[in-house]
């Protein structure tokens, strides 16, 4: 039979152990690169916990990313969201003199109609989903300007930035603890959960998951909804890393984190998206970036170096899905 596959189709378990953490071989021969290249400024505690806290806002957008990449969906705009619930916790805290829970419900708030704007452009008048991120990111970044007229707002609840940045546990700040919490949850649902079977089955194929009893538009709009309050929480955090809200910067997470995922799905799940290749590859390419900006290259090479990292991790991407839908005949 054509669909039949011998056991030589099948890698070998070494190739696979190889194949599944060869992203992690390759973070640790970047980490022991750089610590030779500069031992007494790289290779510090210092720097890492500096670099896994700094770094916690841009994990959680690339995990809240790969919800929707799960189901065949993009989400665009959630560098946007990132910025939008930063900047109103600005706006509402310090402007306004709001208290910071109030204000985080309203971010929260926010994220949710997003997520649910985007759902109903994608999943009931059935716009593609670049199309409708991409306009609501540009909605989204136009409000934002206004609300918090283009300015960065200083001063925030100083017992939430304590709680993000000041606050640590061996010697990392909660913000990355965040993170990790999310991955933690993710790689549950994608793994033990019959909801996370029936994104895995709906990004495969839409139809067949429908003519299996799947209520595919529900599926979808969830994942949507999820990925825009995973980045609500990201600019939750940023907020509170920074110390301030900046209605632009946010926006600069976007392609890294795209990066990340898709980079992430040549590890630990090859073939796949999922939480620890995702939060793997954010690392891996923040350690890459730490150490070339510590030789003081030029901000344009950081630029080139998400966008080649981009089209790489795409690549390697694709031929991980390729290469297990083969050993899967």
């Amino acid at each position: 039979m054509s669909g039949a596959t011998g056991p030589s189709s099948k890698s070998s378990p070494l190739a696979a152990f190889v194949e599944r953490f060869a992203l992690v071989g390759a973070w640790l021969v970047v980490i022991a690169g750089f610590g030779v290249l500069l031992p007494g400024s790289f290779l510090t505690w210092q720097n890492f916990a500096v670099m896994f806290a700094s770094q916690a806002p841009a994990a959680l957008l690339a995990l809240a990313l790969i919800v929707p990449l799960t189901c065949g969906d993009y989400d665009l705009s959630g560098g946007a969201t990132v910025t939008l619930a930063a900047v109103i916790l600005g706006v509402l805290n310090v402007n306004h003199q709001e208290p910071i829970g109030f204000a985080l419900a309203v971010a929260l708030g926010a994220g949710v109609l997003v997520g649910v704007v985007n759902a109903f452009f994608i999943v009931y008048v059935r716009i593609p989903s670049l199309v409708v991120t991409l306009g609501t990111a540009s909605l989204v970044t136009g409000f934002v300007q206004w609300f918090s007229d283009s300015s960065t707002i200083s001063g925030l609840d100083g017992t939430f930035v304590d709680w993000i940045i000041t606050k640590q546990l061996f010697g990392i700040s909660y913000a990355f603890y965040v993170a990790v919490l999310v991955a933690l949850l993710l790689w549950y649902v994608f793994e033990y959960t019959p909801l996370g079977r029936r994104m895995l089955f709906v990004g495969k194929s839409r139809e067949v998951a429908r003519l299996n009893g799947i209520r595919v538009d529900h599926v979808r709009a969830g994942e949507l909804i999820a990925s825009s309050v995973l980045a609500t929480l990201a600019g939750i955090v940023y907020a509170g890393v920074l110390g301030s809200a900046d209605p632009f910067s946010g926006l600069n997470f976007l392609l890294p984190a795209f990066a990340a995922a898709f980079l992430g799905a040549t590890s630990i799940k090859p073939g796949r998206f999922n939480a620890w290749g995702t939060f793997i590859a954010v690392y891996f390419l923040a350690s890459g970036i730490t150490g070339l900006s510590m030789f003081g290259i030029p901000l344009w090479v950081t630029s080139a170096f998400n966008g080649a990292a981009l089209i790489i991790a795409v690549t390697l991407s694709q031929f991980a899905r390729g290469r297990a839908e083969s050993d899967l005949g």
